[in-house]
This record gives C-alpha cells, sequence and structure tokens, in this order.
C-alpha cells in the first residue's frame, strides 16, 4: 500500500473567492535584487548613517558657532609654535664659496629676515638658487642658532668664451659661469672663440697645454666651421691644425720650433690640416727675400 504524501497547503482563499497570487510584486522584486548588491549593502549600512552623523554635527557646530572657536583655537595654536624662539631664523650663511658668489646667492634666496624655518619653503629656495649660472648644485636647511645655511658648489672657470655677445667664463662643461667686460681681467684663463667651442672645452685645453714652448705667445684658440682649430699667436701667427689628432700635428710644430725655432722666424701660417704634407707661408718681407735671392742665384747660373 502506498504512502499517502500529504499535499501543500493552499493559499488562504481571499474574501471575494479569488486565490492570493503567491509571487512577489515588481517593486519588491527590484528591491530584493538591489539589497543583493554589496555595494548597497554597505552604502545603507555605512554610507548613510555616516551622512546623517556629519549633517548632524555640521548643524551642531553651525547652531553653536563651533567651527569658528576650533578654527581660532587652531590658529592660536600654529602662531604659539611657529613664534617660538627655536624656530626663528635670523641670519643666511653660504659657507665655502666666494664673496661676491655668497652676495649673489643671498639675494636669489630671497629670505626675508627673520623668518620662521616651518614657512621657509626651502625646495624653492635651492631652485631660485641653482638657477644662478656659478652655481652647479645647492643644498638649503635650516641649522641650530637660528641660521639658514645654504650650500653651493660653484662652477670653476676654465676658460673665457669670446662670442658675439661679449666676453664669457665658462666651466669644463662649456657651461656659462658669468660674464667679464675684458679680457685682462682673467689673463690666467686661456681665451677660446668660435661656434661649436663651448663644446670642446677640454680639448681646448690639451691644447694649451701641449703649446708650452710657445705659451706666453698664444693669443687664443678659434674653434672653424666646428670641426677644428686654429691657434693664433703674436705677431698675427696662426697654426691651422687638422680636424683629427690636433694634439699630435701640435707636437710636430712644437718640436719644430724647439728644435728649429720654427715659428721665430718669417712665418705666418703653419697648415697642418693635412699632417702629411705641412706648409709654411711667408710674410710679405720673406717672400720678397726669397724671390731676390732666387733671382740672383739665377743670375749667376747664367
Amino acid at each position: 500500500m502506498l504512502p499517502v504524501v500529504p499535499s501543500a497547503p493552499r493559499p488562504p482563499a481571499r474574501r471575494d473567492g479569488a486565490r492570493r497570487d503567491p509571487a512577489p510584486s515588481r517593486l519588491r522584486y527590484r528591491l530584493n535584487r538591489l539589497w543583493l548588491r554589496p555595494g548597497f549593502r554597505r552604502l545603507v549600512n555605512f554610507g548613510v548613517p555616516m551622512l546623517a552623523g556629519v549633517l548632524a554635527s555640521w548643524t551642531v557646530l553651525a547652531q553653536f558657532d563651533l567651527r569658528a572657536n576650533a578654527v581660532a583655537t587652531y590658529e592660536s595654536l600654529r602662531e604659539a609654535i611657529v613664534d617660538r624662539p627655536q624656530f626663528l631664523i635670523t641670519r643666511v650663511e653660504v659657507p665655502d664659496v666666494s664673496a661676491d658668489l655668497a652676495e649673489q646667492i643671498r639675494v636669489a634666496a630671497f629670505v626675508p629676515l627673520p623668518a620662521n624655518s616651518l614657512e621657509v619653503d626651502v625646495i624653492a629656495v635651492r631652485e631660485r638658487v641653482e638657477a644662478l649660472a656659478a652655481v652647479e648644485r645647492a643644498r638649503v636647511r635650516a641649522v641650530a642658532g637660528g641660521v639658514l645655511e645654504i650650500r653651493a658648489i660653484e662652477r670653476i672657470p676654465v676658460a673665457i668664451w669670446r662670442s658675439d655677445a661679449g666676453l664669457e667664463l665658462i666651466d669644463q662643461k662649456g657651461v656659462r659661469v658669468a660674464e667679464v667686460d675684458s679680457r685682462l681681467r682673467r689673463v690666467d684663463l686661456p681665451l677660446i672663440a668660435g661656434a661649436g667651442a663651448t663644446a670642446h672645452v677640454s680639448e681646448a685645453l690639451a691644447l694649451y697645454d701641449g703649446a708650452r714652448p710657445v705659451a706666453a705667445r698664444i693669443r687664443g684658440l678659434v674653434r672653424v666651421g666646428e670641426r677644428r682649430w686654429d691657434m693664433v699667436l703674436d705677431r698675427g701667427q696662426v697654426i691651422r691644425l687638422p680636424e683629427q689628432d690636433p694634439g699630435a700635428a701640435l707636437r710636430r710644430v712644437m718640436a719644430l720650433e724647439v728644435e728649429e725655432q720654427l715659428l721665430e722666424r718669417d712665418v705666418t701660417v703653419v697648415d697642418m690640416r693635412d699632417p702629411r704634407r705641412p706648409t709654411l707661408r711667408l710674410t710679405d718681407y720673406a717672400r720678397d727675400e726669397l724671390a731676390r735671392l732666387r733671382a740672383g742665384v739665377a743670375g749667376e747660373d747664367a
């Protein structure tokens, strides 16, 4: 005999005799689906209470003027801290640089004294100092004793560059350091000129060093066509150096100078652009004398 399975209970009949539909309404269904989303549940559980708390706090602060009191309290605490002597800067020190550069750095730093170390923008001060042509790098910090210390690495000029704009001191990398109004102000530095000369400062200094036998007579090095150098001496003499390995060509000329006093003779140009065929250009007087001697020798032969 089969067991009797009880049937599901029937929904209660409505008073009007029609059965009630067990399916949820469309609105209820959508609300249930929305509640199943984790983001919506977090918004309801946390966002709504937080928003209510913020609105309530804002209302209370606005009603009792607590916000203004809080701002005033913050300002008073800030002033009490800022005005303490431990944070007061009374002088700017620039050690280990020349006096002229130190004064330029103080002006460029633009820190009105007295100042507070908490309010001084050291990054902006460093950028203003490093904008100076004579400064390679800088470090700014507040130290004990009310001192703002600015340590700068000064660019060391190694040569004078003559350009269309005038005379400028440049460092080993060809970076401009400062302007000079006269060559006589830095007679200790070699003079270079010509377009592209600042990109070959090291080579120019090596050529100056290799011309020691005539160092006192050198007037400068001229970059020609941004490819090679001409060494200019007094008395209008010029040593034209090749594009490749100018140091070797200059050493040959210096050897001739030491052994034969080549540059003491009536020579205007020593052309070493082709090292295989060096060429000399004589002065007008030397050419006339040479022509006269040749004419005399030819007359004797006749």
